[in-house]
């Protein structure tokens, strides 16, 4: 498995924490969502999951930073912001006490792509993941995590299938992995837990 590692170019600027204002919306999903599994770490120490929340109107966002998966809890030092992202040649530029994390091409697509979305969270659940699989859009099993295939792969989601209204995703090529967005962040969490409210639910019955 090569889940976990950074496959762009980061240029990061390490600087202090923004104030946690900031980060209370991200830190009350993220521990929400801890606390289901969808976010955490492997038996392996490898970590997995993330959110991310519009920080401007110029694209920047603030996402959770690599290796974060194992923390259960979060504070400001645990994030980075994306202020520039330069796809056609894999680049992003960062800054923030950690480096951003290595599914954060996929979520700038995302707020490239649609201007009205403020917020993103990318999870890991097996179970999930094969109960939506080309049930709603999905990309190509071709395309990997954090690379420009796979942001190329979620821009053709956007054109080509309804994306835009069910704001859930699979990636094929990135087993368990699972996107949702809304167009805030309260949206994005309520509709991922809408789906996997209605596994555990079918599961229990």
């Amino acid at each position: 498995m090569n889940e976990g590692y950074i496959k762009f170019q980061a240029e990061w600027e390490k600087s202090p924490p923004l104030p946690l204002k900031f980060f209370r919306r991200l830190n009350a999903w993220r521990k929400k969502l801890y606390d289901l599994g969808l976010i955490g770490v492997y038996a392996d120490g490898i970590g997995y999951g993330n959110i991310s929340e519009r920080f401007d109107k110029k694209g920047s966002f603030l996402i959770t930073g690599s290796a974060t998966g194992r923390f259960q809890d979060l504070t400001p030092s645990h994030y980075s912001l994306v202020s520039r992202v330069i796809f056609e040649e894999n680049r992003l530029v960062c800054h923030g006490p950690a480096i951003a994390s290595s599914e954060s091409m996929s979520h700038a697509v995302i707020y490239r792509e649609c201007p009205e979305i403020s917020g993103v969270i990318h999870v890991h659940h097996k179970e999930l993941w094969q109960y939506l699989i080309h049930k709603v859009p999905t990309t190509d099993r071709s395309a990997e995590y954090g690379t420009p295939e796979m942001a190329r792969a979620i821009s053709g989601l956007m054109q080509e299938t309804d994306l835009r209204i069910s704001k859930i995703f699979v990636m094929a090529g990135h087993e368990e992995g699972i996107f949702s967005l809304g167009k805030s962040l309260d949206e994005a969490g309520e509709i991922l837990l809408q789906h996997f409210h209605q596994l555990t639910e079918g599961n229990n019955s």
